[in-house]
């Protein structure tokens, strides 16, 4: 008997069957939402480059955890704008700062939802970097490491005091795992994970980011410290140190650039993987939807379906909300 020479087909099915067979999924559980705490009352200030995000007063920021938790998301992500700035970033570390006011309130309302702390000095220093600056002029600078990481012990012992289920360091010093792995230790908080972010770009897509946390650095730039854009083997190095300080999970970022980055961590390592979608990447999105240009939640759901497929288990968006509303 004679057969018919095979050929491949592709397959021309009803949705029902596609999604029997689809290869990657994302859904709320994999997402995170990122949240701005300002010091005041009832406020609730809009981002201008940032459509539909603002920049909210504790109270608020309890509301929309609220919010976020009755929609089923898992977790939020906190960034703080203090009262006061100054050279070493004090605030980022007093007991009444204002992440920590947010941590505690939220945990009192809310205290199923996952809370994350952003652990950096940028939004607390006065001259906008993510460290102690030594020898600057004429935007020439030097940033003490060493002396930096101290300072990031301390604000991240004192999220974990204020009730933080994980903490988030992005300043990109050397030995910064290590070392809040080891006071979070000392001070009984061994159960407290850190989501390293462990490849951090000095990428162009952050604009929209300091704005709303008002961290724009007043000299210079960050690339003495963050990665060089066209780096890759780079980011294995990061990673693994990141990992052997003791991070529990390594974070990409920006996202939609460097999935080549996520697929790359996600193959060599077992740890969970999480991107960040960044304010560049947001705000493209929502002016192009606003101008006509493109269907925003279809964009939306295939740059997440994209992370996925690269390889990310945690998604951090400012999209979170929009897409558990979506799926509902």
């Amino acid at each position: 008997m004679m057969f018919p020479e095979y050929r491949p087909r592709r397959l021309r099915q009803t949705e029902k069957f596609r999604a029997l067979v689809r290869e990657t999924t994302v859904s709320k559980d994999n997402l995170i939402y990122p949240l701005f705490a300002v010091p005041g009352k009832k406020v609730k200030e809009p981002i201008g480059s940032m459509p539909g995000v603002f920049q909210m007063s504790v109270d608020n920021i309890v509301e929309e955890a609220k919010e976020v938790f009755d929609l089923g998301l898992p977790a939020i992500l906190l960034f703080g704008i203090p009262e006061k700035k100054d050279s070493k970033g004090s605030h980022a570390w007093i007991k009444s700062g204002i992440v920590q006011r947010a941590v505690e309130a939220v945990k009192k309302a809310v205290p199923d939802l996952l809370v994350v702390t952003d652990v950096c000095l940028c939004e607390y220093t006065s001259h906008g970097h993510c460290g102690i600056v030594v020898k600057e002029k004429k935007g020439v600078f030097q940033i003490d490491n060493d002396a930096t990481l101290e300072l990031l012990q301390k604000a991240a012992l004192s999220h974990a005091r204020a009730g933080a289920d994980m903490v988030a360091p992005s300043d990109m010093m050397d030995g910064r795992v290590g070392a809040i792995r080891e006071i979070l230790d000392d001070n009984g908080f061994e159960h407290v994970p850190i989501m390293s972010y462990a490849v951090k770009y000095a990428s162009s897509f952050y604009g929209p980011f300091r704005d709303a946390a008002e961290c724009a650095p007043q000299f210079g730039d960050r690339r003495s410290y963050q990665m060089d854009i066209a780096n890759r083997r780079e980011a294995l190095r990061e990673a693994t140190l990141d990992m052997e300080e003791g991070a529990d999970i390594l974070m990409v970022k920006p996202g939609m650039p460097y999935l080549d980055i996520i697929s790359l961590l996600r193959q060599e390592f077992t740890l969970p993987i999480a991107a960040y979608q960044v304010s560049g990447e947001y705000s493209m999105i929502k002016a192009a939807a606003q101008n006509g240009w493109l269907t925003e939640d279809a964009v939306v759901h295939e740059s997440l379906i994209a992370f996925r497929r690269a390889g990310a288990d945690i998604i951090i968006t400012y999209f979170a909300k929009d897409f558990a509303k979506a799926s509902v």
